[in-house]
């Protein structure tokens, strides 16, 4: 029965921060990329930049509250499935999550209302600093929980005291071994979710009739930007995983599904791995491919799982999880040099490439939650690694409890992310037959600032003075 309620739990606190996750991951990088239109408006004038501002701001306060609504959910599960969590960790948990709040949240919530409404109520400086410190807010956010996700996995300032730590340098924790590389992995993939999703809507768009110059310049922002930050992923990634070679080597063999501790190990393009006979099923390997990957040596050594009985994570979750994160990336870096590509010898897409994009709409959710799965998985059986696991950390709720609100959440979140993708393509749908019923005027009418963008002076005057 305990068993049943751990194995839940997990399940259960798993599902909260996977339909979570979605939401910041979107806001973080679409602040800086509304910040990039509203700049690009003050610089040019060209009112095609604030029309996509207006547009993109709606699908940012969108998933602003769901992803606060669904915040507070998951936190709630600290207490009510995880009470051992805070009475060993709270001490350092604690404040970074109060930090997250007091610094983060406060300033997106409180500008993210002059930033939605404040276009024509307040002068323009002032409408791009709000714009701004939303902006720096999602950044701070993703700090402070990137920040306590990263000690988690590798703690440093700390001392025991009865079984509770204690922090002792809060430096060491900020700036703890694998932060550094953490954050810039989790900013990149946002950044790369959001491209993604900026040019999958923009692409359907299109494919309803939109040909307006807001469209374009939406979509080939999404394209661009993608095609630039995706080799900085690469080697974000690569850099990462030394990181963790160093100090979760579990980990490692377990994404690479490597057994025995070997000089020169092969890369498993494919492979079933068999936790019950420690080998991996119908392998397909590249010979010293993980040793120069992982070492960047032709025969470096790379600990294998069987140094790590009883002591690593499960194999497949993590194996898997790793290989659906790098295949989808890769798929992502095709689509996006070739839509480059398209851009600087024709300037526009085929068809086909139009479809292309909506299909890769949310291809930035899909890596993300797989690289998410292979960092939290990949640090089991620990909660806190070397300090608390996680068998330890559950609450006493019995298991019949746990699986009745567990379908009650699988049920809210299912409701919940079909109402928001439908909601996304109604908006980008909307947005297009406004475009083609009414021109620019009435697109950016439907961003809900009919008075910034019409008036009496018309359209050149008052765009002018609003400036």
């Amino acid at each position: 029965m305990e068993a049943d309620a751990l194995m839940l739990s997990r399940i259960q606190f798993g599902a909260n921060i996977s339909f979570h996750i979605l939401f910041p991951t979107i806001t973080i990088a679409l602040g800086w990329m509304l910040l990039f239109f509203r700049l690009q408006y003050a610089r040019t004038n060209d009112m095609k930049w604030m029309v996509a501002y207006f547009f993109w701001t709606k699908i940012f306060a969108l998933g602003f509250a769901m992803g606060v609504v669904s915040g507070i959910t998951m936190s709630f599960q600290f207490g009510t499935n995880w009470p051992g969590y805070m009475e060993t960790v709270g001490n350092v948990a604690g404040p970074l999550l109060a930090y997250e709040v007091l610094t983060a949240f406060f300033l997106e919530a409180t500008m993210l209302g002059v930033m939605l409404y404040g276009f024509s109520r307040v002068p323009g400086w002032m409408h791009v600093t709000a714009t701004i410190l939303v902006a720096v807010g999602t950044l701070a956010s993703a700090f402070w929980i990137l920040v306590l996700n990263s000690w988690m996995q590798t703690p440093v300032g700390y001392e025991l005291h009865d079984g509770v730590v204690h922090a002792t340098d809060w430096g060491a924790i900020l700036f703890n071994p694998s932060m550094p590389y953490r954050i810039v992995h989790m900013l990149l993939a946002s950044a790369l979710t959001v491209s993604f999703l900026v040019a999958g809507l923009s692409a359907y768009r299109w494919l309803k009739g939109d040909r307006s110059p807001a469209m374009w310049a939406a979509l080939r922002t999404g394209i661009v930007a993608a095609a630039l930050l995706i080799p900085v992923q690469i080697f974000a990634g690569d850099q990462h995983g030394l990181n963790t070679l160093k100090h979760q080597p579990q980990k490692i063999a377990a994404m690479e599904g490597l057994w025995e501790t070997e000089k020169g190990p092969a890369m498993v393009l494919f492979g079933w791995p068999d936790e019950e006979t420690r080998s991996n099923h119908y392998a397909i390997e590249i010979p010293h491919g993980a040793a120069l990957i992982l070492t960047h040596e032709w025969d470096g050594e790379v600990q294998g799982l069987n140094d790590f009985i009883g002591d690593h994570p499960p194999v497949a979750p993590v194996f898997f999880g790793f290989r659906i994160m790098v295949g989808v990336g890769f798929l992502m870096l095709a689509v996006a040099w070739f839509g480059g590509y398209l851009l600087y010898r024709h300037g526009t897409f085929p068809l086909w490439f139009f479809r292309v994009c909506v299909g890769m709409t949310f291809s930035g959710w899909v890596a993300t939650l797989a690289g998410w799965y292979v960092t939290e998985i990949g640090r089991q059986p620990w909660l806190v690694s070397g300090v608390l696991k996680t068998a330890d950390a559950v609450g006493p709720v019995g298991a019949p409890m746990v699986a009745t609100t567990l379908a009650a959440y699988l049920l809210t979140y299912a409701v919940l992310l079909v109402a928001y993708v439908t909601t996304l393509f109604y908006l980008a749908r909307q947005a297009a037959e406004a475009s083609q019923r009414d021109g620019l005027d009435e697109a950016a009418d439907q961003g809900g600032l009919r008075m910034a963008v019409r008036g009496i002076a018309g359209l050149k005057g008052k765009s002018e003075g609003l400036k």
